[in-house]
């Protein structure tokens, strides 16, 4: 058995770690709440701009999307990877990675590339894969402005023929403790695949809806992209809320454990020291 000693500098070493994740669960709780409150403000607005591209473009005829519906022979793809700047949020950042790897194996004998959102996706990758650019920062200020400048990136890379697919894989929040991995097409935008027949009688469209379709498309993309990178930012902090409340959790049961351990040492001794007295004591007699 440890010594006292020991046994004291370890309950002491845990109490500061609980006090460490303690903290970090707390800042992670306020942090949610906004993030949060973020991504379900913005989620109806995504969906509702999806809807009503989704809803004139279904109405046209040919390739009314240009350049950003357009089909090619993939040979080249380009992986959005979305993580974290930070650890200490459980599986959060190897989820992802995982998913990623996995997207990346499906284009066997194609050339594939990554470009990192967070730091995490970036040190996973960048030593046997290529990284294009990483924009961690984009977390720093989290903006649509900023964001809608790597949409912008990744659009441009589409339309030149520099890629003939992207995709984003990232965290999509569902609650503090579930986050779910998605994988999302970027480009081409996939056709609409719907079992109801759509009409656009009910709208007086000024101008085109050739032009509506091609202004709303940038702005979907961008949309699209934010609301990714705010569903992992929410999942996040979601992740590492719920790893700081278990590390929390068994850090107490340990320290519970150790003064246990430490209380049954000390009174060992104690026994011992007063067996040692009483052994004096009659010796003496003797």
């Amino acid at each position: 058995m440890a010594n006292l000693k020991e046994i004291r500098n370890r309950i002491t070493s845990v109490q500061s770690t609980m006090q460490i994740t303690s903290a970090m669960k707390m800042v992670s709780a306020a942090k949610l709440k906004k993030a949060q409150d973020a991504i379900t403000a913005m989620r109806p607005y995504a969906e509702k701009l999806t809807e009503l591209l989704q809803s004139v473009s279904a109405t046209l005829e040919g390739d009314a999307g240009g350049q950003f519906t357009s089909q090619r022979e993939v040979n080249k793809v380009l992986v959005v990877v979305i993580t974290s700047n930070r650890g200490l949020c459980g599986a959060f950042n190897s989820n992802v990675i995982k998913q990623s790897k996995i997207v990346a194996d499906s284009y066997a004998g194609k050339q594939v590339d990554f470009f990192a959102i967070g730091k995490k996706g970036n040190d996973a990758f960048r030593k046997a894969n290529t990284v294009i650019e990483n924009k961690s920062e984009v977390f720093d200020n989290l903006t649509f402005d900023n964001v809608a400048e790597i949409a912008e990136v990744l659009t441009k890379k589409f339309t030149s023929g520099e890629y003939d697919k992207i995709e984003i894989v990232y965290n999509q929040f569902k609650n503090a403790a579930t986050q779910i991995v998605q994988t999302e097409q970027f480009l081409p935008l996939a056709p609409v695949k719907s079992d109801k027949p759509v009409s656009a009688g009910d709208y007086i469209f000024e101008p085109s809806k050739e032009e509506i379709v091609l202004t709303l498309i940038p702005k979907s993309l961008k949309t699209q992209l934010y609301k990714s990178i705010r569903d992992s930012f929410a999942s996040e902090h979601g992740a590492r809320m719920t790893a700081m409340h278990k590390a929390t959790d068994n850090a107490t049961e340990l320290r519970n454990q150790l003064k246990l351990t430490y209380n049954k040492a000390r009174q060992a001794a104690i026994t011992g020291e007063i067996l040692e007295i009483v052994g004096g004591a009659e010796a003496l007699k003797g």
